[in-house]
């Protein structure tokens, strides 16, 4: 007998649809009591190793498994599966052609799920990219892990039913009317969960520090801190997110994809902040930017729509730094394997913080620098020009006086920041409209030249310093969109001069800071 259900693959942040065929044919002489198991359809060592616990899951929970010769055919077959998220649609499948199902198809349904010997429902990775492509064919109903319910029901319009077992599993689909489905309130999700545990109030001095990071912010630019031991790089970096917009429904949606195929969603199911990723500085360029044989998400990805902290960068390996030109240029990451090639979206905030020498005490007031000129050039040539050109913002963090530790006055929080930071990006939404950019730092040549047009005194202060800095072309166009982001928080359409003099300061560190 021949039964059919519907399971999933992941491919990237993307999911495709697997016919799972399972084929019960009967054994003939001496063999007619014994079983084989045959699994097609390029499976990975995994999907193979997934029989002898379908077979223990199928007996554990009373079912008779069938002694015939099973084949099982997961289509199309030309595409490689991995994982065991096939481990309960084989199970229904094979359950299913023994008749224990009072159902002739599965044909509106899709099952994924790990099994246990005892017949529990593990989690698995990729539940929301798997819910999305089940809507998208058109799919009514998705039975999945309890644990990976959450994420999968933020998708409208499939009826998601967390299971625990495989004798749940079957009780449901014997229903001749299903239970209501499970809901959850996305707005009400993302309501209560915009809350952060940090607060730019903490912060005490650093007015210049937090200035830069408010224009960053609100253009989303990327900026590094460089400053001794202390002052306050770490702290100042760990606040950002919450000054940033508020994450829409969209970009949640697409965060947690990313999150959902790497295995670090939580029970929340929906990401409904901003991510913030600090990876440490040993990581290598496959962790960073994504890799493996299938390709997985790096950092730069799961810091999609949100902030990616390098802390202490000059730490990291050269090659390993080199490796972010391209997702600060394009918002995208594309790794190419033998057998596929694919793109994950790294569309993120760049914050690093560094030392200004080894020792971390170059040009500081109060401390003597042990440095020789040769290791600080050791130290600072571990980071390209073409990076710092690609980072809009460098600012000077000194260490903060111990008046203004011990200062009682009120301090600005991030909420009065953000309803600026807000008003700025709703400026850039209305001027960005139909373009498919959303903040300044994105802006291509062609949209430079159409919202960045100067006077002839701008213009001329921006040469001058152009050649005064020796700064590149790039760092040209970056100079404007830090202006354009400048003129925004001020309200005012038109660049001024004092718009330039600002962003010329956050370009000089790369050229003269240690000279």
């Amino acid at each position: 007998m021949l039964f059919k259900t519907l399971s999933a693959a992941v491919y990237g942040i993307d999911a495709e649809l697997v016919e799972v065929e399972v084929d019960l044919a009967p054994r003939q002489g001496d063999s007619q009591h014994e079983t084989i198991v045959t699994m097609v359809g390029l499976p990975d060592l995994a999907v193979r190793e997934s029989r002898e616990r379908i077979r223990s899951a199928i007996t554990n929970c009373g079912f008779f498994f069938p002694a015939y010769k099973t084949t099982i055919n997961l289509a199309p077959a030309d595409v490689k599966k991995e994982g065991s998220a096939f481990d309960l649609p084989i199970a229904v499948g094979i359950l299913g052609a023994n008749g224990e199902l009072h159902r002739e198809n599965l044909d509106d349904t899709l099952l994924i799920g790990e099994l246990a010997l005892d017949g529990r429902v593990r989690p698995v990775r990729g539940a929301l990219p798997i819910a999305v492509a089940a809507k998208r064919k058109g799919l009514t109903r998705l039975l999945l892990p309890a644990e990976n319910a959450s994420e999968a029901a933020v998708v409208s319009g499939l009826d998601v039913y967390p299971v625990k077992d495989l004798r749940e599993v079957i009780t449901l689909l014997n229903l001749a009317e299903m239970p209501a489905p499970m809901k959850i309130d996305v707005d009400q999700m993302l309501n209560d969960a915009d809350q952060y545990h940090v607060d730019f109030r903490e912060v005490r001095g650093q007015m210049h520090a937090k200035r830069a990071i408010e224009i960053a912010t609100a253009g989303g630019h990327n900026i590094l801190l460089v400053g001794p031991p202390g002052s306050g790089k770490s702290m100042l970096s760990k606040r950002i997110p919450s000054i940033l917009p508020p994450i829409t429904f969209e970009e949640a949606l697409e965060t947690t994809k990313i999150h959902s195929v790497s295995g670090f969603t939580d029970s929340r199911g929906l990401l409904t902040i901003r991510p913030f990723r600090s990876p440490h500085h040993t990581i290598s360029d496959a962790g960073l930017i994504g890799g493996g044989a299938v390709p997985r998400p790096g950092e730069v990805s799961l810091a999609h729509h949100g902030v990616l902290f390098l802390d202490e960068l000059p730490e990291f390996e050269r090659n390993v730094l080199e490796v972010l030109r391209q997702p600060l240029e394009d918002q995208k990451v594309t790794i190419s394997r033998a057998s596929m090639s694919l793109t994950f979206p790294a569309s993120f905030m760049l914050v690093a913080a560094m030392n200004p020498c080894p020792c971390g005490y170059f040009n500081d007031p109060t401390r003597e620098c042990k440095c020789t000129p040769p290791q600080i050039q050791r130290y600072i040539s571990k980071i390209s020009g073409p990076l710092l050109d690609r980072i809009d913002i460098h600012i000077d963090v000194p260490a903060v006086k111990v008046s203004e530790l011990s200062a009682q006055e009120a301090h600005e929080g991030s909420a009065e920041i953000r309803e600026r930071v807000n008003r700025a990006r709703k400026i850039q939404q209305q001027r960005f409209a139909g373009e498919h950019v959303f903040s300044n730092a994105q802006m291509t040549p062609r949209l430079i030249r159409k919202h960045s047009q100067l006077s002839q005194s701008s213009q001329s202060l921006l040469e001058r310093a152009i050649n005064k800095y020796g700064l590149s072309a790039r760092a040209y166009d970056r100079i404007l969109k830090v202006s354009r982001t400048i003129a925004d928080l001020a309200g005012v359409a038109q660049i001024a001069d004092e718009h330039i003099s600002e962003a010329v300061q956050y370009r000089t560190l790369d050229r003269n800071f240690w000279q």
